[in-house]
C-alpha cells in the first residue's frame, strides 16, 4: 500500500509505453513541450475534464471524476465513468477520449486499464471492459480487459516507479515514431545514435590498432 506522497500519475504508463525515455524526461527531468498533436487533445478534454454528473434512463455519467489507488500508487482523471444500473447489479465503464485514432501499441490501453485498476478500488467492483472515443474516427471502441492487459498494466507501474525512484532517463533511441513527439528537440534521439556510432568506429579502430 503506496501513500499519497508516493502516487504516480496514470499518464506516465501511457507515456512509457510509447518512449521510455519520453517518460524519463517528463517524470525525472521535468521537462516538457507541446506541439500540434498535444495542444488537439488538450482541447478535447477540455470538453469533458469538468467534473458533472448527468443521468441518462438508467446510465449515471459522471465525468472528469479523481481516481486513485492506494494498491498500486497511481492517481489520475477519468474523462468519463458510466454506471449503468441493471437488475443484476451496477457495470461500471471508464470511457476515455483521444484526438486522433486507435494506436498500434499497448500504451492507450494501458493507460485505460489502470484507471480500471483504480476504479475497482474505489468502488468495490470489477470492470470487465473500458471504452475509448477517437475523436478521428468519431465513435467508440471496446476494450477488454483481460488478465494479460492487467498483468502487463503491473508491469508497466512497476518499470515507470523503478526509473523515477532511481531519478534514471533510459539512453535515446531513434525511431519513426520520434517525428510526432513533442520532446524530440530536446531528446535529441539522432544526435545520440551518431555519438554512439562514432563511438563504436572508435572502438574498432583503436581494436585494429591493438591487434599484433
Amino acid at each position: 500500500m503506496y501513500s499519497e506522497e508516493d502516487f504516480l500519475p496514470i499518464n506516465l504508463l501511457q507515456h512509457y509505453v510509447f518512449c521510455p525515455r519520453q517518460c524519463g524526461l517528463i517524470a525525472v527531468e521535468c521537462l516538457w513541450r507541446e506541439n500540434a498533436l498535444t495542444i488537439g487533445g488538450k482541447l478535447l478534454h477540455e470538453h469533458v475534464d469538468r467534473a458533472d454528473t448527468e443521468w441518462s434512463g438508467d446510465v449515471e455519467r459522471i465525468s472528469g471524476l479523481r481516481i486513485h489507488s492506494y494498491r498500486y500508487g497511481l492517481t489520475g482523471k477519468c474523462d468519463l465513468v458510466e454506471r449503468r444500473h441493471t437488475p443484476h447489479g451496477i457495470v461500471v465503464t471508464p470511457i476515455e477520449y483521444k484526438a486522433g485514432e486507435p494506436k498500434p501499441d499497448l500504451s492507450d490501453s494501458i493507460q485505460l486499464c489502470a484507471q480500471a485498476l483504480c476504479l475497482e478500488e474505489m468502488m468495490h467492483c470489477t470492470i470487465p471492459q473500458g471504452m475509448f472515443f477517437y475523436g478521428k474516427i468519431r465513435r467508440r471502441v471496446a476494450l477488454e480487459l483481460t488478465d494479460e492487459l492487467r498483468q502487463r498494466t503491473i508491469e508497466t507501474i512497476t518499470a515507470v516507479r523503478q526509473m523515477v525512484d532511481s531519478f534514471t532517463v533510459p539512453p535515446a533511441e531513434y525511431a519513426p515514431k520520434c517525428r510526432s513527439c513533442s520532446l524530440v528537440d530536446l531528446c535529441q534521439p539522432k544526435a545520440a545514435n551518431r555519438q554512439r556510432v562514432q563511438s563504436y568506429l572508435c572502438s574498432l579502430f583503436h581494436s585494429v590498432e591493438e591487434t599484433p
